[in-house]
């Protein structure tokens, strides 16, 4: 369970820097729920910026931010865009909730306040003394580094030197620490063994996003409720919610699925990850190219036994696609196929890993035979605005985009996805994913076998979700004894 054990002189320091900062927390039930922000707070967001570095806008993390670059507040349903038939070439109704909204533009800011909330309400986490540290194969250290700056904490970003050079040029410019460690998405054990080097150092605490239950819960609590309330919002009658897919980085995302399960129990839940490191499919590892999922791996946070299908995807796909929706040509090509005007001003949304998210949808909706009742649903982690280096990338290696290329690429990545390199899983099956744990979890990392077990056997992941309650006290009652929002 996340530890929300009481640290008197840490939490008083937190205190103080919030007073003086003007700092309010919010709870997990704001972020779900906007409308019950206070009042003050939402007067207040009409004259702040979405993207501006003020405490105001940890009240924005949620999935129901209007989308609006100044002064927006919140909506009854979530960002979502519908693909298409024309596009994804499944009758299924495939949606997608978009991060671009959130601060950052990504959704990864709600997971890293996940990990962060506990420890800095419990004082647990010393702001005045200590750096926080984000491990991450590239947005989470983002959202780490905004939420850090937005509380007046140092933060240290440790991420794959072969991420793209956006990412780097975002860091620096809002005055995070930066360690580049060797490899590209896949290498996710050189991140573990600079954070355990930093460990050492009692002025640094590590965030790990992968073992981290704050990014679970945050998931469960915020992103599941989310996707209900978008299934609500566009279902016709005899709609089905039949199925959710989310690429693997650090598995806090996939998370919202046991939510989703409790809501829709007929529900497939499907985890992707890149074919050219197939971890979960056979063990398999290698380097790949969807940006923001990491493997080689199964993180400590990943619900295996809820888990019902793997999916790989060709990062070759996600590559090209990206060029496709993001080039005058390729939606101009679009556009002739039938692809409407408001969808084609939407594929910007899409970043590398939305894309393979959206692939994963596809394969699983040929795959179950889905028809034209049944709606799939996944996440749009970022945008392309963190990949524009990418589609220059790809201009280079492949010359002048034509409507011939277009049509290739639609048609050989998108329309021709096979249901191969996928599997359904049963209960060994899952079992054997997650025993994969032990290698990492276990002889590395430090936790024990009878915690891996309780992930298994016993009731691990209902404890961790009955502690959205009792965060959210611990929030409200930080905020009482800090005496901002009552000094509004």
């Amino acid at each position: 369970m996340i530890d929300l054990t009481i640290r008197p002189q840490g939490r008083e320091r937190n205190l103080q820097q919030a007073r003086q900062a003007g700092i309010i927390i919010p709870t997990l039930e704001q972020m779900r729920r906007p409308e019950t922000i206070p009042q003050p707070i939402l007067d207040r967001l009409t004259r702040v910026g979405l993207w501006d570095v003020d405490p105001l806008n940890l009240f924005r993390i949620s999935w129901k931010n209007q989308p609006a670059a100044q002064g927006g507040l919140f909506q009854a349903a979530p960002n979502y865009i519908e693909l298409p038939p024309a596009l994804t070439g499944v009758p299924a109704r495939i949606v997608a909730m978009v991060g671009k909204w959130f601060p950052t533009g990504c959704h990864k800011v709600g997971a890293s306040f996940g990990c962060l909330a506990p420890r800095l309400v419990t004082g647990q986490f010393d702001v005045s003394a200590q750096k926080a540290v984000w491990p991450s194969t590239g947005n989470y250290c983002r959202g780490g580094a905004f939420n850090s700056k937005l509380l007046g904490v140092h933060a240290v970003a440790i991420l794959p030197a072969g991420m793209s050079q956006e990412r780097f040029d975002w860091l620096h410019s809002i005055g995070a620490e930066v360690i580049a460690t060797p490899g590209c998405e896949s290498n996710v054990k050189e991140i573990f063994d600079k954070t355990n080097e930093l460990k050492a150092d009692p002025q640094y605490m590590v965030f790990n996003q992968f073992e981290e239950m704050g990014n679970h819960l945050w998931h469960y609590a915020v992103t599941g409720p989310a996707l209900c309330d978008l299934f609500d919002a566009i279902r016709r009658p005899g709609d089905r919610f039949a199925g959710a897919c989310f690429t693997s980085g650090s598995a806090g995302t996939i998370g919202c699925g046991d939510y989703l399960k409790e809501r829709h129990p007929a529900l497939k839940l499907a985890v992707g990850e890149a074919l050219q490191c197939p971890t979960i499919l056979n063990n398999g590892f290698g380097d790949h190219r969807i940006e923001g999922i990491g493997d080689k791996h199964i993180p400590w946070i990943h619900n295996v036994k809820n888990t019902d299908m793997v999916i790989d995807i060709d990062d070759e796909d996600s590559q090209r696609l990206l060029r496709l929706f993001n080039t005058p040509e390729g939606r101009d090509y679009l556009r002739a196929s039938g692809v409407e005007e408001d969808t084609l001003e939407k594929l910007s949304w899409l970043g590398i890993s939305g894309i393979a998210n959206v692939l994963c949808c596809i394969k699983m909706a040929k795959y179950y035979e889905l028809t034209s009742q049944d709606v799939v649903a996944t996440v749009l982690t970022d945008s392309a605005e963190m990949y524009g280096s990418r589609i220059r990338e790809l201009e280079e290696a492949h010359g002048p985009y034509s409507p011939t290329a277009a049509a290739v690429d639609h048609a050989g990545h998108m329309l021709g996805l096979r249901t191969d390199s996928m599997a359904e899983l049963n209960y060994y099956d899952r079992k054997r994913v997650h025993n994969l744990k032990y290698y990492t979890w276990v002889e590395q990392q430090g936790r024990t076998m009878e915690e891996l077990q309780d992930l298994w056997y016993g009731s691990a992941w209902a404890d961790i979700h009955s502690q959205a309650a009792a965060l959210d006290d611990l929030i409200r009652q930080f905020n009482e004894d800090a005496g901002v929002l009552a000094g509004l």
